[in-house]
């Protein structure tokens, strides 16, 4: 990349990128705001899902992580908001996926195998699942079910024993639907999930610390730093 490019690359913050590359002799400098700050997800709309979709991911990842007096729930995590930042970002639009025929169902360490970007598979997979629920549980939504009938149609679709129209594959959409639900779970507020940090605080992760090389040997000792993300945390610059 030339200094063009370097330049360009300098005025883009999307998260993917990193520091633009640059040549140094002697010490290196240090320059605040250098580095491609990831991108917050800011205020409180959604952007990509609508009513009737989040109505199925509120429903759908309260079952995967329910309420708890052990910690929050999904919904109570703030994760629909961040599964809806996401998709509605280069994440939904598969930035970093090869869609690409042959579509050919591949061996499960082969990974993703769809023509769908993860937008277009949530948003095929939602109407699809809601039409099962509907042909099988009485003209329901599946927001609309009892527990018991959620938590057996998310396992017909982990064992990929539903059958879904719009060529949608039931695996492929759940293991998706799964790994982001604790993405964004876990993931640093910033994000959008992990409100308050309380899945941080919950398994006594401290979070964002600048150094913990002095606790690399110590194996089993609680570490006492209160918890923070990268945005850091009420009262965090207070002595």
């Amino acid at each position: 990349m030339g200094s063009a490019g370097a330049a360009a690359a300098a005025g883009i913050h999307d998260g993917e990128l990193g520091a633009p590359p640059q040549t140094y002799t002697g010490k290196v400098p240090w320059q605040e705001g250098a580095a491609d700050a990831p991108p917050a997800a800011l205020g409180t709309d959604f952007r990509f899902f609508t009513p009737a979709e989040r109505s199925f991911i509120e429903a759908a990842v309260n079952r995967l992580i329910p309420p708890d007096p052990a910690g929050p729930s999904a919904v109570e995590a703030n994760v629909p908001f961040f599964l809806d930042r996401q998709l509605a970002g280069p994440f939904g639009r598969g930035d970093h996926y090869f869609l690409g025929g042959p579509w050919k169902k591949g061996a499960a360490e082969q990974g993703y195998q769809m023509r769908f970007s993860p937008a277009q598979l949530y948003r095929a997979a939602i109407k699809a699942v809601d039409d099962y629920a509907a042909a099988n549980f009485h003209g329901a939504a599946f927001a609309s079910l009892a527990d018991a009938d959620k938590d057996k149609l998310l396992k017909g679709l982990e064992a990929g024993t539903v059958q879904l129209g719009d060529g949608v594959d039931a695996k492929s959409f759940f293991a998706m639907l799964l790994q982001n639900t604790k993405e964004g779970y876990f993931s640093d507020p910033l994000y959008g999930g992990n409100k308050d940090m309380a899945a941080w605080k919950m398994i006594g992760f401290p979070g964002a610390h600048y150094d913990y090389s002095e606790w690399v040997t110590r194996h089993g000792e609680k570490v006492p730093y209160p918890t923070v993300g990268m945005k850091g945390r009420p009262g965090w610059s207070e002595s």
